[in-house]
């Protein structure tokens, strides 16, 4: 028997039982999707997660009072630091060759006003390298002066969100607001950017750090964030960090230091070992489908005793017979994988639609493993009933009909 006649046979053996083809198909086409889809979804996590920590800005190193410490198996704890992060500590960072800028932060929340208008909005005190540092763009106006950080200054910088529902349509640049019981002269509107770690940029107003400190009646700062000279400068200006901080600290280590990569690598990790894990539980399904298709290829034997005694007694060896029925189970594999990668790209551009902002991106190795899988799990499951075939004998097959 030539290997088309073999196609053939498969062929009009799949579809002269169009019912039980559609079961082994549907069950195959489930379980290939489900890999593909979940693995997307995986994969889009890992990227959502990378964007937003390179939205922050490159090179960064972040410095949060207080020390994080892990001892054996405990969870982390933040222990109690004996003063705040300062002005003065962010402003002695700048001595470092490894560092190229800082900006110390300052948040707190405060009701901002325009007339009789008023919304509760988020309050950043920051200095002027805030701009490059976290990457943020004006679409009209300019960003805080380069002046004495130390220095108090009724300026703000707002988003364009807050300057549409204060604003309108009217122009706000030169325009005074109030936000909190401080009146402040908007200078700058930013660019729509939408949300980065939780905050949305276009709900803020950016004040000056002195003036900050002045509005919430505090001394420390909430972060200070570092950008070293370039990559290979990071760990030069985390080192520089913890040693100048400790310095100004009587020689104590009370500040945690995160560098950007070091954050996003464990996220990285986390994500890709999240994305395998779901695509080892939809492969489940693959095997469910195989052994629907091994039990539904042995009561299709059983009910072709006939058709393979003839074979058999027309000459058909043992290895025709067997190769017979593996051709059958791997084209339901294939035809199975196939439905199954349309469902799933289907599934994922309609989630695209539906969410576009989350990237959903199907690696290229789940294809792989998808269809591999469902073509070995298709051959192998089909094996116990390609043998059984094989295996009768033809008076007794004949006589069964």
């Amino acid at each position: 028997m030539r290997l088309d006649d073999a196609f053939g046979f498969g062929l009009r053996a799949l579809t002269g039982a169009r019912s039980r083809t559609w079961l082994m198909l549907l069950a195959m086409a489930i379980g290939v999707a489900s890999v593909v889809v979940l693995t997307a979804l995986g994969e889009g996590a890992r990227h959502f997660v990378a964007n937003e920590f390179s939205s922050l800005g490159s090179h960064l190193v972040i410095v949060i009072p207080g020390k994080v410490e892990t001892t054996g198996d405990t969870p982390p704890l933040v222990g109690g630091t004996p003063r705040d992060l300062t002005l003065e500590d962010a402003l002695a960072l700048e001595r470092s060759s490894a560092i190229q800028r800082i900006a110390p932060l300052v948040l707190g929340a405060a009701p901002v006003s325009y007339r009789q208008l008023e919304r509760d909005i988020t309050v950043m005190g920051s200095t002027a390298d805030l701009m490059p540092i976290r990457n943020l763009e004006l679409a009209r106006g300019k960003f805080l002066p380069e002046t004495d950080p130390t220095r108090e200054s009724a300026v703000t910088v707002i988003g364009d969100k807050l300057k549409k529902e204060l604003f309108g349509n009217r122009r706000a640049i030169g325009e005074w607001v109030r936000i909190h019981d401080r009146r402040f002269r908007v200078i700058g509107i930013l660019k729509p950017l939408g949300e980065s770690l939780g905050m949305d940029i276009g709900d803020i107003a950016v004040i000056p750090v002195a003036s900050a400190q002045s509005l919430f009646n505090t001394e420390g700062l909430f972060r200070i964030l570092v950008q070293a000279e370039g990559r290979e400068a990071v760990s030069r200006a985390r080192q520089a960090v913890i040693d100048i901080i400790r310095q100004r600290h009587d020689d104590e280590e009370d500040i945690t230091v995160i560098t950007q990569d070091a954050l996003l690598s464990t996220f990285d990790d986390i994500f890709r070992s999240l994305t395998y894990t779901v695509a080892g539980i939809a492969s489940i399904s693959l095997a469910v489908a195989g052994i629907l298709i091994m039990n539904v290829m042995l009561v299709a034997v059983s009910q072709r005793t006939a058709e393979i005694g003839l074979l058999k007694a027309l000459g058909g060896r043992r290895g025709e017979i067997l190769s017979l029925f593996l051709i059958e189970a791997g084209l339901l594999s294939v035809a199975g994988s196939t439905i199954g990668l349309m469902v799933a790209y289907g599934g994922v551009w309609i989630m695209g639609r539906i969410y576009p902002d989350f990237p959903l991106l199907i690696p290229l190795w789940s294809l792989g493993a998808a269809l591999g899988i469902s073509l070995a799990t298709g051959l192998l499951f089909g094996i116990l009933p390609a043998r059984h075939a094989a295996r009768l004998d033809p008076v007794v097959a004949l006589a069964g009909r």
